[in-house]
């Protein structure tokens, strides 16, 4: 089996795909099946959502293998009015709702709950099979370091008999 141990910004040779859900590229530890029916694990470092184009390594750098983001059930909104887009996306966001956004469109994974909120809103939402490249916000880990000079403020509970 391939043990996939890190990324790598670009490479000669790419010797396989392997085409995943965003569920399945948010994970770092996943045993997968290449495209062309090879096995594979993912040994990765934490906290990164891998995106389509990606390319992972073994660790002597034999194996490259390209990510695909796999065609997944998602909601569309297409819009061209950027006030409105925006409204959206706040009450997206305000659910936590993984979200892709770009320019006149946002795309979630599908949830026919969240489709009729926005019909509410005036826009119009389509059920799809696309890739799903959300914000890595979400996911993406970002160390915090305390190297500042200010002091943080608790709360100490004490248990009451």
């Amino acid at each position: 089996m391939i043990v996939l141990t890190r990324r790598v910004p670009n490479a000669d040779t790419v010797t396989g795909s392997v085409t995943l859900t965003v569920d399945s590229r948010i994970k770092s530890r996943l045993r997968v099946t290449l495209d062309d029916g090879r096995e594979a694990g993912l040994m990765l470092e934490r906290g990164h959502l891998l995106r389509g184009g990606e390319l992972l390594a073994d660790a002597e750098g034999g194996q490259v293998i390209r990510v695909l983001a796999a065609p997944e059930a998602v909601s569309t909104v297409r819009c061209s009015d950027p006030h409105l887009l925006a409204r959206a996306a706040y009450h997206l966001g305000n659910r936590h709702v993984p979200l892709q956004i770009e320019p006149g469109l946002l795309r979630f994974q599908h949830d026919h709950v969240l489709d009729d909120m926005l019909r509410g809103l005036g826009l119009t939402v389509e059920a799809e099979q696309a890739p799903f490249e959300p914000e890595a916000g979400a996911y993406q880990s970002v160390p915090h370091s305390h190297s500042h000079d200010h002091d943080h403020p608790f709360v100490r509970l004490q248990a009451h008999s």
